[in-house]
């Protein structure tokens, strides 16, 4: 006797809810016992890095600023190459980019003050003062004592002789010469004749270098102007005159070196007893006037 066989009896099916579960494979998770691996470590960004924080230290030492500059654009050159590596670690890259953009803008600001100090030094040669002649003391105050005024300005200017002198410098006016065109143009025949209504006078002056520079220093930024009744600057090199024994302004001196000469400058003749000297002891600072006389 035969089992009879219900159709589709030699076929198995099987119902949705019992469909077989996908394997770790199939689920793109690795088998069991296994993790993921890691991201590969980023070369480019370490060296990167690595670059950036010497060249951030690099930046903020004054003296070697140069070595933090060229590290610093190369750290960021990578640090942003370093983002751009597929399956690379990215922080060191991004930690790079920080570093040497701060860095950069810290090397600047340590740059600048330095520069700004250097250039203060460089020009700030101490206050001037003013040893005054006898004249100058009897000028300054009146028949009953008091005070003329504040002296060394050109309404109330220091006598020849007055000793002005800074850290750098000892500037000494010995003596004026009024009316000296013809000791001028005796001094070498080929000095032009004053302008119609003015005239050369004669100005001797000392500089003593007072500074410690082991090179010495020229006396060439001491400056000394004629100023006219009318406030008219004068130089010596307007009208340029050659006269007997010159100021030497290119010769180097050294510690309590002087050098001792003439000027001559060429000023009105109507006004030449009324104008003064202004004296600099350096490129810049105080002016000091003196009276011609």
């Amino acid at each position: 006797m035969t089992t009879p066989e219900f159709p589709g009896g030699g076929s198995q099916q099987v119902s949705p809810s019992q469909q077989p579960m996908p394997t770790y494979y199939e689920q793109g998770a690795p088998p069991p016992g296994q993790t993921k691996s890691e991201k590969q470590s980023n070369v480019v960004g370490l060296i990167a890095l690595i670059a950036a924080v010497i060249g951030f230290i690099f930046a903020c030492i004054p003296g070697v600023l140069i070595v933090g500059w060229i590290l610093l654009p190369i750290a960021f050159v990578m640090g942003l190459v370093s983002l751009f590596l597929k399956g690379k670690s990215k922080w060191m890259g991004i930690t790079a980019l920080i570093l040497s953009v701060v860095g950069t803008i810290v090397g600047f600001i340590v740059f600048f003050v330095v520069v700004s100090s250097s250039v203060d030094q460089a020009l700030d040669n101490g206050d001037t003062t003013v040893v005054e002649s006898s004249d100058s003391a009897e000028k300054a105050t009146g028949k009953d004592g008091e005070s003329s005024g504040q002296e060394g300005t050109r309404a109330n200017p220091y006598s020849v002789g007055s000793v002005i002198e800074n850290d750098e410098w000892r500037i000494v006016v010995n003596s004026v010469t009024l009316a000296a065109t013809d000791e001028v143009l005796a001094a070498n025949q080929f000095n032009k004749p004053p302008a119609e209504g003015s005239e050369y006078i004669l100005v001797n002056y000392s500089a003593t270098y007072l500074g410690d520079e082991p090179n010495g220093e020229m006396p060439g930024l001491v400056s000394l102007e004629y100023v006219t009744a009318d406030g008219t600057t004068v130089n010596s090199y307007d009208n340029y005159a050659s006269v007997a024994e010159p100021f030497d302004s290119s010769s180097t001196l050294y510690t309590n070196g002087t050098a001792t000469g003439n000027v001559a400058f060429q000023v009105p003749t109507a006004t030449a007893g009324e104008g003064v000297l202004a004296v600099r002891p350096s490129f810049i600072g105080d002016k000091v006037f003196i009276a011609v006389k």
